[in-house]
């Protein structure tokens, strides 16, 4: 670390600053596939599930987008060594399980932070690096090869779009989008929301911001109902794709 490029800010602007995340890896019940013929390497589904608070600083966009990516390589590290014990005698592909990424990332939807999640990449020279040389200290962190981006493997789209909920946070001097719920995009499907808190009952109630007696917190909770599919390869006796 001492001798990469971008090191002394990965020490004092990077390492000094709070990452909280927890993730747990789940399995789908051999019940829930009633019905259906999923293939033997879906029976027990796997799903990571993980929540996570990303640094709150505007000033510091490239420890959010650092981190983030420090969030993503140590998720898939936990699929990395859960693969030989999760389902012993069989293949596990990692790229194979789905994943449920919800939190508080303190990051608009127009941030290299969520650009990196939804994409799965963002460019070495993204502007949120704010010109701090990091290139080689981040290497490590990413799943390309390729030189002059930073990739993940996961393929994450947002249960929340900027139509359904124009804010997350909701204060007398920001309102906007920082909470996210992101899930595998090609494993799952949303069926409903949890929409805001109404426009005009907050303009009735002279809500000019939250924490509010009637609001205990400026941060409105996210609920998505999500339906998990399985491959096209197994399909139902009518000859569609299973789902649950």
């Amino acid at each position: 670390m001492a001798n990469s490029e971008g090191s002394d800010n990965m020490l004092n602007r990077v390492m000094p600053k709070d990452n909280i995340g927890l993730a747990a890896l789940l399995k789908v019940k051999e019940s829930a596939w009633e019905g259906l013929t999923p293939e033997a390497a879906q029976l027990a589904q796997p799903i990571l599930v993980c929540t996570a608070h990303i640094h709150w600083d505007p000033e510091f966009c490239d420890v959010k987008l650092i981190q983030t990516m420090m969030l993503s390589n140590e998720l898939k590290s936990i699929l990395d060594e859960a693969g030989h014990s999760f389902r012993p005698g069989h293949k596990f592909d990692s790229n194979n399980v789905q994943l449920l990424l919800c939190g508080d990332f303190n990051s608009l939807p127009d941030s290299g932070v969520i650009e990196f999640l939804s994409s799965g990449r963002v460019s070495m020279d993204h502007q949120d690096f704010k010109e701090l040389g990091y290139k080689s200290c981040l290497q490590r962190l990413s799943g390309s090869d390729t030189p002059n981006e930073f990739t993940h493997s996961f393929k994450l789209a947002s249960a929340y779009s900027e139509d359904i909920m124009p804010y997350t946070n909701y204060t007398f001097d920001f309102k906007g989008i920082i909470d996210y719920i992101f899930y595998t995009r090609t494993g799952m499907t949303p069926l409903g929301l949890l929409g805001p808190v109404s426009a005009d009952w907050l303009r009735e109630n002279k809500v000019v911001g939250c924490p509010h007696p009637h609001i205990p917190s400026d941060h409105f909770p996210l609920l998505v109902e999500l339906e998990l599919w399985h491959t096209a390869s197994s399909q139902t006796p009518n000859g569609l794709i299973g789902r649950r």
